[in-house]
């Protein structure tokens, strides 16, 4: 009887499905063709949210200041080698500080500590992580030193029990934090690629950790001194909250519109808890990709008119194969205080049918608030009006680490940029550090494309002022700083113009 009034009801509607099928937990769910709505129990990235972020284009609140190319100077200290042994100038890109674990700039024994990916412009394939170093109280860019790689190509090889490192072809982005001890404890992307390279083929994506031993050379001059418990934390796991790597591969990896993505570890602290935040891509059961999930109102947010609009746009679209696959999600696991797996737990926030890239996850507690940032691109994103020129910082809020998020500026926009990616003065990888008082945020970037350039390098942009006051946010006029900079705190008041 219950069985039949359900399949009439279905009947009735516009909405056919094609199947109805049982779902853990007993519940009924439509195979495919039918409108449903599933939260999974977290926040999203609607649809809704960022259909009005293309009217707040132009908006002083959100563009990122525009920087005079004939100041722009090449990292001095950015040497290295290339695979033949001679001396070059590096790309430096993605970059992150050593941060105290509130997310505020450490001092280690008086010094900043950068991390950044760094490599030869000429091998798009050489990717490492680079240690710069500065004096406490310097801000210009000739102040950054180098204390050259963090890692050695043998060190993958160290721990010969691991099941990931021994396949790493290259170093991604992450975090760093100075321990209650002293230490210095890095996170970052182990990634796999080309088996020529010594990989797997696959794009395999690992958080990972290690912690990095300094030491001093003489009065002005850092070195590292090797790593040690150098170890993967986490792979994607079985693919049920994460997408992993089998999944990828099931999808057709590079065959298929599909982006794999477990990288860019954000380490923080709640209440004597470790957790990371990162870049992944929703499992098979959180809301996986898939046509079904075009489905799914909680995806689109808005009114139910602007379900039925938005949906019928998209299906009609030239997009629906990219949303179709668009899973993004800033994920969280917790960490033993051995700095291994504890918990893996749901995400934070995903953009299911908005983008598959949410880059750079930072999240840190400001006036008693959360706030969690991420990077994206718009030739990634399914929203009309947003271009493939288009690059974003989102943002999102809570008074939980757990969430809810909401957005931040009613649509999510902290942070826009549009300039041609041939530009000397593109930035990217936008990034939030909160400083020991007031309301201002330090954001910190890169500035040009590596390889674009003979004479100009990546390097890192001149930073500058992001002012937070409850869920709203506004970059600080003429708060333009040198490249690089970290913190206000303790620094002479900058007054160039750019």
């Amino acid at each position: 009887m219950i069985k039949s009034k359900i399949m009439k009801f279905i009947l009735g509607t516009t909405f056919a499905a094609t199947l109805l099928v049982a779902v853990p937990g007993g519940k009924l769910a439509f195979a495919s063709n039918a409108d449903y709505n599933n939260d999974y129990g977290f926040s999203h990235i609607t649809r809704f949210d960022m259909n009005k972020i293309p009217a707040q284009h132009g908006n002083a609140q959100f563009e990122v200041p525009k920087f005079d190319a004939s100041t722009i100077k090449n990292i001095p200290s950015a040497k290295g080698y290339d695979k033949n042994g001679n001396l070059i100038d590096l790309d430096v890109w993605d970059s992150w500080p050593l941060q105290n674990s509130d997310g505020t700039v450490a001092n280690y024994k008086g010094y900043n500590i950068v991390f950044a990916l760094a490599g030869d412009p000429k091998n798009g394939n050489d990717t490492s992580i680079y240690l710069f170093y500065q004096k406490i109280g310097q801000t210009s860019i000739d102040s950054w030193k180098n204390a050259g790689r963090v890692f050695k190509d043998s060190d993958k090889f160290a721990n010969p029990n691991d099941p990931h490192l021994k396949y790493q072809t290259q170093e991604w982005s992450g975090s760093a934090t100075l321990t209650s001890d002293g230490k210095i404890r890095l996170f970052y992307t182990d990634f796999s690629g080309a088996p020529e390279d010594g990989g797997t083929g696959d794009g395999n994506q690992v958080i990972t950790t290690a912690q990095v031993n300094m030491s001093k050379v003489d009065r002005d001059t850092l070195k590292v001194d090797g790593v040690e418990d150098h170890k993967s934390i986490f792979d994607g796991g079985d693919g049920k909250l994460y997408q992993n790597v089998q999944q990828f591969r099931d999808a057709g990896m590079y065959l298929s519109p599909d982006n794999h993505t477990l990288r860019d570890p954000h380490y923080v602290e709640d209440k004597g808890h470790k957790y990371l935040v990162f870049e992944a891509n929703t499992g098979s059961d959180d809301g996986y990709q898939g046509e079904n999930s075009l489905y799914n109102r909680a995806y689109y947010g808005g009114s139910k008119a602007f379900f039925q609009s938005d949906k019928n746009a998209l299906l009609n679209s030239d997009k629906k194969e990219t949303a179709s696959y668009a899973n993004g999600a800033l994920g969280i696991i917790e960490l033993n205080d051995n700095y291994t797996l504890k918990k893996v737990m749901k995400p934070l926030i995903a953009s299911n049918t908005v983008t598959d890239e949410i880059e750079r996850a930072n999240i840190f507690k400001l006036n008693g608030k959360w706030y969690l940032f991420t990077d994206s691109r718009g030739s990634k994103m399914t929203i009309n009006g947003i271009g493939n020129k288009d690059v974003y910082m989102l943002g999102y809020v809570s008074n939980s680490i757990n969430g809810p998020f909401k957005p931040l500026n009613d649509s999510g926009l902290v942070l826009h940029m549009d300039l041609d990616p041939a530009d000397l003065t593109f930035t990217y990888s936008h990034f939030a550090i909160p400083q020991t008082k007031g309301n201002n945020v330090v954001i910190t970037s890169y500035m040009t494309n590596r390889g674009f350039y003979a004479d100009h390098k990546a390097t890192f942009a001149p930073s500058f002022l992001l002012n937070i006051k409850g869920d709203k946010t506004s970059v600080v006029p003429n708060s333009i700083l040198e490249q690089g900079q970290l913190t206000i705190d303790n620094v002479k008041k900058h007054n160039d113009k750019r």
